[in-house]
């Protein structure tokens, strides 16, 4: 791969900045465009461009030297988002309907999105493929959804070079970059801060679902692995074309496994509070990962649950030791 120049908007995020990382070690040159507003500016790799500044005012920044756009910078708690839908549609659709036309003005023809498997909603089978209807239950996920839409219009009127990518439940740490988010919402991180003794225990919203050990079942992926998907479709965008992929690893993970697994890993003990069902939580949310293999060439290589955990730990540990 030759040397590019990129913009990466929510590039201070956890998914935005270890993908800055990755394009930085390909030897691309990388502009990191963030607000701060849930990155960490201390999340920025070192040898990237930072511009503190909101993605609604991409124009200001983003000219034609620019080879193409990597857009991470949303809003994505989807408690807040039924709480606050306003600021889900504000920031997630209006921005990135201002960085599409800005991308436009400045001739900007390629975008990788960072969408979600919220798209789906509550999935008829699983696992999951692309041509699942989608059926967001969430303004978060429909702020997603919207986009994807937006860009399939943008992709056949103006010929823009797009891929978006559908992660499900990313984990894992890549050196010093992370999950640090406030408020945390998922899992792994969770039962690590109950191992650092940051909480008192974890909470397992229900135990009699259709599943082995009767808690939910997830597909989570490392962070690593996400990265290297994004890099992939840089080059896999066709002009004029959109294309959607899953990642995930394609097998599944449950609540107890995951709490398990954090218990052999770190070595203490993560104590257990039974609490009931939450509304919209499916039994198991697998991913297809098919298309991404097939048009992208991508080949995920840190499927271990343990590995997923111990590099999360890793960086848990190493934050504390920076506080």
């Amino acid at each position: 791969m030759s040397q590019h120049k990129y913009l990466v908007t929510g590039g201070a995020g956890y998914v935005g900045s270890v993908v800055a990382a990755h394009l930085l070690e390909a030897g691309h040159e990388v502009t990191v465009l963030d607000d701060l507003s849930t990155g960490f500016r201390e999340g920025v790799p070192a040898g990237a461009t930072f511009i503190e500044g909101r993605v609604q005012d991409a124009a200001r920044w983003l000219d034609a030297s620019y080879d193409g756009v990597l857009h991470f910078a949303a809003f994505s708690q989807v408690g807040e988002s039924v709480a606050d839908p306003e600021k889900y549609w504000t920031n997630n659709v209006g921005g990135t309907m201002a960085l599409l036309a800005a991308m436009r003005d400045a001739g900007v023809a390629k975008l990788v999105f960072s969408s979600t498997a919220a798209t789906y909603g509550e999935p008829l089978s699983t696992p999951i493929t692309e041509a699942a209807p989608t059926a967001p239950t969430s303004p978060y996920g429909a702020s997603k959804l919207a986009v994807d839409h937006m860009i399939s219009g943008e992709s056949t009127a103006h010929g823009l070079a797009a891929v978006s990518l559908r992660y499900f439940n990313v984990a894992g740490a890549y050196g010093a970059h992370g999950e640090r988010h406030d408020p945390e919402s998922h899992l792994i991180p969770l039962v690590l801060q109950v191992a650092r003794g940051r909480r008192a225990s974890i909470a397992v919203y229900g135990d009699d679902y259709p599943t082995p050990d009767g808690t939910c079942v997830r597909d989570y992926i490392h962070v690593a692995d996400l990265a290297e998907a994004h890099l992939l479709a840089l080059d896999a965008a066709e002009p004029g074309q959109h294309l959607i992929c899953n990642l995930g690893n394609g097998n599944g993970f449950s609540v107890r496994e995951v709490v398990e697994t954090v218990r052999k890993v770190t070595g203490h003990p993560v104590p257990e509070t039974p609490a009931p069902r939450r509304a919209g939580d499916p039994a198991v949310l697998v991913a297809s990962a098919q298309t991404a293999r097939e048009k992208l060439g991508w080949n995920p290589s840190r499927a271990d649950l343990a590995g997923i955990v111990a590099d999360a730990w890793a960086f848990a540990r190493r934050e504390e030791q920076e506080a």
